[in-house]
């Protein structure tokens, strides 16, 4: 927001987030700011299991699942209707659309190239699916599955890069954070450091290139090694309430593993699916207690491969090496950049060659436990990164909790790379029994502002201004109680995301929930307006699309709400241009453009002399356009 206005917006006292009352689908919630619009559950097939990310073409949400895949039609927000579910199990089930193409992640051992529900229990196997699976949405109550390719890793989560300058293909960046699966299941795949096998799958990502008239044809062209030189990063120790719940896992015999150079308890439905993937490479069934306990000895290996822990004593000496893998790409093709969130990194990524991504930057921070998203200022002059620690399955958002861990970095952009700003992190204290850590959002088209709404898992989810990258502040929020008054559950906001007017999040156990901004102290009843004049055809959050406003009254009335709120142009100026706004809009057609006309050059003269010069001139230009409209 411009200047401290942003600093004086009061929230609400007490925090009524605080001591809700838990519940699946009868939680008490607490929302400011915002009007939740609706709240729809599951159907049967997809109840109890993790919901994951979201994509939007068209009138539709198209929502992972970890056993596939849901399409609503959100054309009336109010009331989204389900038109296709499909049945498609395999871990995270992330996607994203572009055209008529569907693409889905699937990276747990149990995905199946025939999408059965049976899962897979040998531990090298044809019919394994581990990697993007590809789908015809041309008929969108009807998927037709088109093809798969299949990735050493699989894929964690994936960004699609359509390139201005290539429209005869569609891009994929894998992300994959898996153990590599066996040679003999996927010829090629190699677990040995790049040291001792060039070919090796670790530290890489895999570009996938997809003709889009034969998607069939859709094959991995280069695997881009964008860590080399990179060293272990640093990291921070155990928060004290983390070292007392340590203990106590300990003491109840759940799995201790290091990540990130230190011990963490497993948390139990994590356990639980590298357990079953631990059992179907042993060829399957129930866990007995000498499974577990292998399970128990093998886990340091396992965790060994996929998150990169550190290195044995007695091996070579030098520091230990960087990320093997990232965790997610924000893509954004107009300006050409990438922001790569790469479990001890975030990195700034030239895309300009889309097949061969190039490190630009590359920043660290002892705050900072897992790097897991990034999203760009709509001018790409600033990047915030955001930070899951605890791995999204741990409450990371207690009183006790450093307000650095676990939260947002802001960061400048410059010649001279990435300068750190500033963090931000939910401002209000949740339970023990809320697992929360910053998560997925996206920018809201706020213009000449930077507002962003993001998911806090059961943190719920907030909205924020970070046009100061020095002081970003929340303006709205939603939130429930724990699911579960005794036990941490699976629910909370996996992903939420501005789209033509709405905000639609992600519920992992609850369904889908679709929130729409009300005016505040903090958002106009304009900035709104202008805002839902950005029209989008299709939005994935990983391919970050560039805001562009069209002329309206609401975009000049939106500006000019700004200086007000700042105190950027005289009381009396401001109130004499909002008036000649409201006559020209009342106008008709020659009046109105005559009286725009006049006005604009009326506001390029007050720009001289207004304390906010740069948004004066925007104004100015703003009722410009709307004059050329006439």
């Amino acid at each position: 927001m411009d200047d401290s206005a942003a600093m004086r917006i009061t929230p609400p006292s007490p925090d009524p987030r605080v001591g809700l009352g838990a519940g699946l689908f009868d939680a008490e919630e607490a929302i400011w700011n915002l009007n939740k619009l609706s709240s729809t559950p599951p159907p049967e097939a997809f109840v109890g299991v993790t919901n994951s990310d979201l994509a939007f073409k068209g009138q539709y949400a198209l929502q992972g699942n970890y056993n596939g895949v849901m399409i609503w039609d959100i054309s009336d927000p109010s009331a989204p209707e389900l038109v296709t579910e499909y049945v498609c199990p395999a871990s995270q089930s992330d996607v994203s659309v572009y055209g008529d193409l569907l693409f889905v992640s699937g990276e747990g051992t149990g995905g199946r190239l025939d999408c059965g529900t049976q899962g897979v229990q040998e531990r090298a196997s044809a019919d394994r699916l581990r990697g993007i699976r590809i789908f015809n949405i041309a008929d969108i109550r009807n998927p037709q599955y088109v093809s798969n390719v299949q990735t050493c890793r699989g894929s964690h989560t994936h960004s699609v890069l359509k390139d201005p300058n290539d429209d005869e293909n569609v891009y994929v960046y894998v992300s994959g954070s898996a153990p590599v699966r066996p040679e003999e299941e996927l010829p090629g795949c190699s677990g040995a450091s790049p040291d001792e096998d060039p070919n090796s799958a670790l530290f890489r990502i895999e570009v996938i290139k997809v003709p889009l008239a034969n998607p069939a044809a859709a094959a991995i062209v280069s695997s881009p090694r964008i860590f080399d030189n990179l060293v272990a990063p640093p990291q921070h120790g155990a928060s004290p309430a983390d070292a007392a719940a340590l203990e106590a896992a300990r003491a109840r015999g759940a799995f201790i593993v290091e990540f990130g150079g230190q011990e963490t308890a497993l948390p139990d439905r994590f356990a639980a699916q590298m357990l079953a993937g631990f059992m179907a490479e042993r060829g399957g069934g129930d866990p007995a207690a000498a499974d577990s306990a292998a399970f128990r000895e093998a886990l340091p290996e396992i965790i060994r491969q996929r998150f990169g822990a550190p290195r044995e004593e007695g091996e070579n000496a030098g520091p230990a090496p960087g990320p093997t893998q990232c965790h997610d790409i924000t893509l954004y093709p107009e300006l050409g950049l990438a922001g790569g969130a790469c479990e001890g990194y975030g990195l700034l990524l030239d895309i300009r060659d889309p097949e061969n991504p190039k490190r630009m930057d590359a920043v660290a921070d002892s705050n900072f436990s897992y790097w897991h998203s990034a999203t760009f200022s709509n001018d790409g002059t600033k990047v915030l990164f955001t930070d899951e620690w605890g791995g999204g399955g741990q409450p990371k958002c207690r009183a006790q909790d450093p307000k650095e861990w676990g939260a947002n970095a802001i960061f400048t952009i410059g010649d001279e790379g990435m300068e750190f700003k500033s963090y931000y992190k939910l401002p209000v204290p949740q339970t023990s029994l809320e697992n929360c850590v910053a998560h997925n959002g996206s920018m809201i088209p706020i213009p000449g502002r930077e507002v962003m709404v993001q998911s806090w898992y059961q943190g719920g989810i907030s909205v924020f201004d970070w046009t100061d990258p020095m002081n970003a502040v929340e303006i709205a929020f939603h939130d429930r109680g724990p699911v579960d008054p005794n036990q941490m559950g699976n629910a909370g906001s996996w992903s939420v995301y501005w789209y033509n007017g709405v905000m639609v999040s992600s519920e992992i156990g609850r369904g889908l929930d679709i929130f729409e901004l009300t005016p505040s102290a903090a958002i106009s009843a304009n900035e709104i307006a202008a805002a839902k004049t950005v029209k989008l055809e299709y939005l994935n959050a990983q391919g970050q699309p560039r805001f562009t406003w069209p002329a309206s009254f609401a975009l000049a009335g939106a500006y000019l709400d700004q200086l007000e709120r700042s105190n950027g142009l005289s009381g009396s100026r401001i109130m004499a241009i909002r008036s000649s706004l409201g006559q020209a809009e009342s106008a008709s057609t020659a009046a109105r453009k005559r009286m725009l006309l006049s006005l604009a050059t009326e506001v390029s003269t007050d720009a001289v002399r207004a304390s906010d010069r740069g948004k004066t001139s925007v104004l100015a230009q703003a009722i410009s356009m709307l004059a050329a409209e006439m």
